[in-house]
Order: structure tokens, then sequence, then C-alpha cells
């Protein structure tokens, strides 16, 4: 899905419409003593293998996230595009 790399829309500290960077949320580095990390080292232990067989299930897209900062205030937010997709956004 293609999305433009600066949008005009409303900030919330400036109160007005403005124009936006846009770019991809990136996800932050793993805590590796976090305590779902540390579970799932735990599941890794031992020789409990996977069900044999082709999945036939369609993996489902994700609802992708996109940061805009505003080139006034420098003011970053969040939002979520509605529509999932399959591939990355593409910013043109």
């Amino acid at each position: 899905m293609k999305y433009p790399k600066e949008v005009r829309t409303y900030c919330p500290k400036c109160k007005s419409h403005t124009t936006h960077k846009v770019k991809l949320v990136s996800k932050g580095a793993a805590r590796p003593m976090a305590i779902g990390t540390r579970k799932h080292e735990r599941s890794l232990l031992g020789h409990g293998g996977k069900r044999a067989g082709e999945k036939t299930v369609k993996k489902q897209g994700k609802r992708q996230k996109i940061v805009m900062e505003c080139t006034q205030c420098k003011k970053k937010h969040e939002r979520v595009i509605g529509v999932r997709t399959r591939k990355k956004l593409e910013f043109a």
C-alpha cells in the first residue's frame, strides 16, 4: 500500500492543521530479562516437536502504525492505518 511522505493533518499541540512528516513505527530493542522473553526461552528447552502437516489457514495482514511529526512544533504522534495490509507501507 502506498502512503504519502507528508500529510496535512491536525496537530493536538498546535491545535490546527499543519503538515506532518510520516514514517513507519519501528519496534524497540527486546529486553532479555522481561517475563515474556524468559517464558518463551523456557518453552524452547527440551525436545518438544511441532505437528507435521501443511497449514491451510492464510495469515491475516497487520494494521500498520505510522508516526507523524509536526513540521512546526516537532511533536510526534501515532496513527494506525485502518486497513489490514499484507506488505509494509511504501512512502511515495
